[in-house]
């Protein structure tokens, strides 16, 4: 028992809790861009994006400080497919995003999570690389534009959030791509 407790110091540290305040914003989110208002969608908007911010900080702060746990390496991602997922489900219920994208990206998250898990039931881990982050990067802002999508005299945030999202898309399938074949080699590897 003594064991165990031991295997769990330092979990709880500052990457994690900027991991766990990230899941914490989403529901927060979720409620004030239920029913938007323009006050409303600018502070969801605003929550999107402080809760995004956690995602760079979280890895940033594990890396500096050497805080890279397990447990951040498999709640991180999970974080931010929420994050994401709960953002295109609402978007595509208000009609800011066809729903055959919101599908393929969900799929994606999906479909990666589950390597993940599988992955990690082998004793590989496959934390992100900096494809996946280019590609959320491009989502969050996308998303961030199509949330706000106001009419501007000088710029269509619409049109440029759906653009940037299809372009998150074609960047998240390359990327899945490669965790999977990072998978495959990591699994041969270990098996030889």
């Amino acid at each position: 028992m003594a064991q165990g407790l031991d295997d769990c110091k330092g979990y709880m540290n500052i990457p994690n809790i900027l991991t766990s305040i990230r899941i914490i914003l989403i529901p927060i989110f979720v409620f004030l861009y239920t029913t938007p208002s323009k006050w409303r969608t600018l502070v969801a908007a605003s929550i999107f994006l402080i809760a995004s911010i956690t995602d760079l900080l979280d890895g940033y702060v594990a890396r500096r400080m050497g805080q890279i746990t397990r447990l951040g390496k498999l709640l991180d991602p999970v974080a931010d497919k929420l994050l994401v997922s709960s953002a295109l489900i609402l978007l595509v219920g208000f009609q800011r995003v066809h729903a055959w994208i919101a599908l393929l990206i969900i799929g994606r998250e999906i479909a990666v999570t589950g390597l993940r898990a599988v992955a990690a039931s082998e004793g590989i881990i496959i934390s992100s690389d900096k494809g996946g982050k280019a590609k959320m990067a491009i989502q969050i802002f996308a998303i961030i534009l199509l949330i706000i999508d106001a009419d501007l005299d000088f710029v269509d945030l619409h049109l440029w959030g759906e653009l940037l999202l299809i372009l998150s898309m074609a960047l998240s399938f390359i990327s899945g791509g490669q965790y999977f074949m990072r998978f495959w080699r990591e699994l041969d590897s270990k098996n030889r």
